[in-house]
């Protein structure tokens, strides 16, 4: 692993319920990618190679277009150690859950 991210994706739309319907489909899809991520109360971490988390970064904007936002608005927090070795999610947070 070479890298994490931490994506909250704010969906340009009115109301809250359609917000929340939308970040879930973005947050099915991150699911369904088989990697390890954690989802937390305004964004969600994923783990994984660099290149493969650009691409889910991507997709989540054309999820949540999909799901009926005329507009995305997306911070992103990268990590990335080419060589390998970033800090994983349980070595993050795993004694504050404790």
């Amino acid at each position: 692993m070479n890298a994490s991210v931490a994506i909250q994706v704010l969906p340009g739309v009115e109301s809250e319920e359609k917000i929340l319907a939308i970040v879930d489909e973005v947050i099915e899809h991150i699911e369904g990618t088989g990697l390890s991520y954690y989802v937390g109360p305004f964004e969600t971490t994923i783990e994984g190679e660099f290149d493969e988390l650009m691409d889910i970064v991507k997709e989540c904007q054309y999820i949540a277009v999909r799901a009926g936002a005329p507009s995305v608005m997306s911070y992103v927090k990268i990590n990335f150690k080419p060589e390998g070795g970033v800090l994983t999610i349980d070595q993050k947070v795993t004694k504050h859950h404790q």
